[in-house]
C-alpha cells in the first residue's frame, strides 16, 4: 500500500489546484481555430453564496459576428445588437451591418447546488493569438458575481479574483 502514497498524494494535490477553477464561470472549450465557426459552451458551477441564479448576461467579443444563443426551457433569451461602422463579410457573399454585443438568459433559477451550461454558436474573428474575453455577470436573487476581470500585462490571469471566460484562437488547421 505504501507504494500508492505519492499517486494518491498526488491526485489529491492535483484535485485541490482545480478546485478554485470550478467555483468560476468557465467556458468549456478554451481553444478554438480563427476564422472558424465555433459552439461556446459556458459553464455555471455554482450561484452566489447559496443563492440560486436567475440571470446570466455575457458580453461578446468585437469582432466576433454571426452569434446564435440556444435557448433553454424555462429561461427567457434576450439578444443586444450593435450596429458595425464597417459592414463585414460574413461568408457566402453575404454583408452584414450589425452584430450582437450581448446574450442574456433570465428566468431559471439554477440552484445553488446544481450546475448547468449556456451554448452560443458564434463566428470566430481571423486573428491566431489573440485571446478573446467573454465577460460574464451572474445574477441571483440574492447578490451578483461579475466575472469579468481581463489581465492586463502586469498581472497574470491566476491572480485574477473574478476572471472573465477566455478563448484563446490557434492557427487555422
Amino acid at each position: 500500500m505504501r507504494s500508492s502514497t505519492p499517486w494518491l498524494f498526488a491526485c489529491l494535490a492535483g484535485a485541490s489546484i482545480a478546485q478554485p477553477a470550478l467555483a468560476h464561470v468557465t467556458l468549456e472549450t478554451r481553444q478554438a481555430p480563427a476564422d472558424s465557426y465555433h459552439k461556446a459552451v459556458l459553464n455555471v458551477p455554482h450561484g452566489c453564496k447559496e443563492s440560486p441564479t436567475v440571470r446570466i448576461r455575457v458580453r461578446i467579443p468585437e469582432g466576433v459576428t454571426s452569434v446564435k444563443p440556444q435557448p433553454k426551457p424555462g429561461w427567457q433569451l434576450a439578444i443586444t445588437r450593435v450596429r458595425l461602422a464597417k459592414p463585414v463579410d460574413a461568408g457566402h457573399g453575404n454583408l452584414i451591418s450589425e452584430t450582437v454585443s450581448e446574450v442574456s438568459w433570465s428566468g431559471g433559477p439554477l440552484a445553488d447546488e446544481h450546475f448547468d451550461e449556456f451554448r452560443i454558436v458564434m463566428k470566430l474573428p481571423d486573428r491566431p493569438g489573440t485571446t478573446l474575453y467573454f465577460p460574464v455577470v451572474q445574477d441571483c436573487r440574492e447578490g451578483v458575481q461579475r466575472w469579468i476581470e481581463i489581465p492586463d500585462k502586469g498581472r497574470p490571469a491566476g491572480e485574477l479574483k473574478e476572471p472573465a471566460p477566455a478563448l484563446t484562437l490557434t492557427p487555422k488547421p
